[in-house]
């Protein structure tokens, strides 16, 4: 790459509007990432580990000088049924949204979409309890309890 693209490609907000077809290696896992199979133009996060690192402070800007690990901790849908990762900085705390890619791990995302439902706030004993006092009568319609 001659100096001009160089420079060019660090200016701020280059890579909102030119696609990124750098290769990286992850920094938790040790993965090679590269722009082939993402479904999108930016490579931002590890398809196997889902991991990222902090660089943006908008999208693309590459103006962050955290530099910290970004770790996958939800999932949400967006408009349209697009999957998107809740990033979370392991160093500053900063939380991001990032598109689900078409090569991520299917297994990884369903686990981290799963984690509210196996770790309840409460204990799963006490929900009789609890719905009674919250003026429910803590028993399950008929029709249910004969399934369990």
């Amino acid at each position: 790459m001659n100096r001009e693209n160089k420079r060019k490609q660090y200016e701020k907000g280059y890579y909102k509007t030119h696609p990124c077809q750098d290769s990286f290696t992850c920094k938790v896992c040790g993965r090679l990432m590269t722009p082939e199979n993402a479904g999108s133009d930016h490579r931002n996060h590890c398809s196997n580990c889902l991991c990222s690192l902090h660089v943006d402070i908008e999208p693309g800007d590459r103006a962050a000088v955290c530099g910290g690990i970004m770790e996958p901790v939800a999932v949400w849908v967006r408009r349209g049924g697009e999957w998107a990762i809740i990033h979370r900085c392991r160093r500053c705390g900063v939380l991001s949204s990032n598109r689900s890619a078409a090569d991520d791990n299917p297994m990884k995302l369903m686990s981290i979409a799963l984690r509210p439902l196996c770790e309840p706030p409460f204990p799963l004993e006490r929900i009789r309890e609890m719905t009674e006092l919250m003026g429910g009568d803590g028993k399950l319609p008929p029709d249910i309890s004969d399934r369990m």
